[in-house]
């Protein structure tokens, strides 16, 4: 009989270190994740940005190597954008599931246990969508320097290189 109890208590600190593991992962492995990501966005837009200011146009033969050259790396800052919301949303739901795994396990719990739980949970997706939104930003103004200078090009060249 001793050795059912030990063993049971062994369990229940197991599975106490598995969830507590869990959370921070979550609360830091997700999170900080994200936030390489925003600087991985800021990065690659502050060296396109550089590279446009810098760009000499006479330079390209053809429109496709400068098109080729003005889009190089823009398909991180998109994808990034476009993802970051769904990385938030995968810690948010992780949260709320051991929000909802703790509620089982304790039975009873204090109603601001619950909302502090679900509030915690909810700021992955906060920071996914601080990370997503200004990408797209970005994104957006760079697609469209990128525009302005292949149209540039082709005014100084004509339509017979393209």
């Amino acid at each position: 009989m001793k050795f059912c109890l030990i063993s049971t208590v062994s369990i229940n600190e197991e599975e106490k270190i598995r969830v507590e593991w869990l959370k921070e992962v979550v609360d830091y492995g997700i999170i900080w994740f994200l936030v390489l990501l925003s600087i991985a966005s800021v990065g690659v837009s502050i060296e396109r940005h550089l590279f446009y200011r810098h760009v000499n146009l006479n330079h390209f033969q053809d429109r496709k190597s400068l098109e080729i050259e003005l889009t190089k790396k823009l398909h991180l800052i998109a994808t990034i954008g476009s993802n970051a919301p769904y990385i938030g949303l995968l810690g948010t739901v992780c949260g709320i599931m051991l929000t909802f795994y703790t509620m089982g396990r304790e039975g009873f719990m204090d109603t601001g246990k619950i909302m502090v739980g679900l509030a915690l949970a909810l700021k992955a997706t906060a920071v996914g969508l601080c990370v997503a939104i200004p990408s797209v930003v970005l994104y957006n103004l760079l697609l469209r320097r990128a525009r302005v200078l292949m149209m540039r090009w082709e005014i100084l060249n004509g339509r017979e290189r393209i």
